[in-house]
């Protein structure tokens, strides 16, 4: 087992920038890749951001292209996402998953995180 707990949410106003964590602990979190997931209201959730267990690949949905930046730093078991220029369209609970797999789909991920919540007011 995994267990992820994600932090850094909050309230912010469009422009600005927040940093989400998520730290891992049970099995070796660097064994497995990590993602960042968002479910706005009223909507599926959507796949954000990942990050290989090695840390050196890297893959966006294309609408935080640019903004976002997720890392991981494995000797303390966490992963970030740097999220920068945010607007309101991405006010959403973001989710952190573990996966072996870099098949990225909602359906198929190994672990889960509860989430935290971002707000972005315009």
């Amino acid at each position: 087992q995994v267990q992820l707990v994600e932090s850094g949410g909050g309230l912010v106003q469009a422009g600005g920038s927040l940093r989400l964590s998520c730290a891992a602990s049970g099995r070796t979190s660097s064994n497995y890749n990590m993602g960042w997931f968002r479910q706005a209201p009223g909507k599926e959730r959507e796949f954000v951001a990942a990050i290989h267990l090695s840390g050196t690949i890297t893959v966006y949905t294309d609408s935080v292209k640019g903004r976002f930046t997720i890392s991981r730093d494995n000797a303390k078991n966490t992963v970030y996402l740097q999220m920068n220029t945010l607007k309101p369209e991405d006010t959403a609970v973001y989710y952190c998953a573990a996966d072996r797999t870099w098949t990225w789909k909602s359906d198929g991920m190994d672990y889960w995180g509860r989430g935290t919540l971002v707000t972005v007011s315009s």
